[in-house]
């Protein structure tokens, strides 16, 4: 994120020198070429305005490069839990300590089972039976505990 953002500052740096050059050119000389004549200092309060608005805007852009992608659907992919109840093919797991619709991705898993999701169908999870070595994993089917516990 920090190179998305510091390209994002020299990009807006750039541009708002580019945008009160142009105010500059418009005031001093392309309105006087229609005969509209603004006193120089009308340049001071229009600058300030631009600059407060490209301050603005960087801030807001640069808040919404830094938003994290809400957890949910896009990045079970790989998570690990536990069937609760059969799916046969279609039932619900136990992931992340919340429970899922779920559809076997082949044949029928028992309640209990440990799974793995492969995929997602609408909102329906896709899982299979997991390793039973890799399976046996705290982490599975605990929610994370809060720092400083």
């Amino acid at each position: 994120m920090g190179n998305r953002l510091r390209s994002f500052l020299i990009w807006k740096v750039f541009t708002s020198l580019l945008e009160q050059a142009a105010l500059v050119a418009v005031v001093l000389w392309g309105l006087p070429q229609v005969d509209v004549h603004l006193p120089p200092w009308v340049l001071v309060p229009a600058s300030v305005a631009l600059t407060a608005y490209n301050v603005f805007t960087y801030r807001k852009v640069s808040q919404a490069l830094n938003v994290r992608p809400l957890a949910g659907l896009p990045d079970m992919v790989g998570t690990r839990g536990k069937a609760v109840g059969r799916l046969n093919p279609a039932g619900q797991v136990r992931i992340r300590g919340e429970l899922w619709s779920a559809e076997a991705e082949s044949g029928e898993l028992t309640s209990g089972m440990k799974v793995v999701v492969v995929g997602q169908t609408g909102l329906r999870l896709v899982v299979r039976e997991t390793d039973r070595d890799r399976a046996d994993s705290p982490a599975d089917n605990a929610r994370p505990e809060p720092h400083g516990r």
